[in-house]
């Protein structure tokens, strides 16, 4: 029995911290959303014309020969929250420093989407990101349906290094 009651307390306590970094990481979006549409003022109109977005409050990168970066994000579709996401990075080559930045990606077409959801989706490191800047959303870069804008938030990272991105999603639980 006490091993129930201690399985029971264990999972209520761990429903709790998750409710309240969701109800965190809410606060943080909603920040990280008011700057990215501070530095630009087409970000609000682009995000309604797209299929739909990830979006990272803050992602931490550091690195010393090998180098690693980590945040997690919402997810949302016809601007509804659909689910949560995690990005990991691993990279190797010359690089130093560390940095903070929010980052959204823009997904154009449904396909691109799901192969988010479907968690297919890897990408290159030095995938091409747009800086947060006037006009560029709107103007935005796109490969494969899927764009990038970065806005730095801290800190200074110089590289010349290679890896990859790992995406993972999690739907929202009803």
């Amino acid at each position: 029995m006490t091993g129930l009651a201690l399985l029971v307390l264990a999972t209520s306590a761990s429903a709790a911290a998750k409710k309240g970094s969701d109800e965190q990481l809410a606060v943080d979006v909603r920040d990280a959303m008011e700057r990215f549409q501070e530095k630009d003022s087409s970000f609000k109109a682009t995000l309604g014309k797209l299929a739909g977005y990830a979006i990272f409050p803050e992602v931490a990168k550091g690195g010393f020969i090998v180098g690693g970066a980590g945040g997690r994000g919402e997810v949302y579709a016809g601007g509804t929250l659909i689910g949560y996401a995690k990005i990991s990075q691993g990279t190797v080559g010359a690089q130093i420093g560390g940095q903070k930045f929010a980052e959204i990606i823009l997904f154009r077409t449904k396909s691109a989407l799901n192969r988010f959801k479907k968690n297919r989706l890897e990408l290159s490191a030095q995938a091409t990101a747009n800086v947060a800047d006037q006009g560029g959303a709107a103007n935005a870069k796109y490969a494969d349906g899927i764009a990038i804008i970065v806005l730095p938030t801290s800190g200074l990272m110089a590289e010349a290094s290679i890896g990859g991105q790992k995406l993972t999603f999690t739907p929202v639980q009803k």
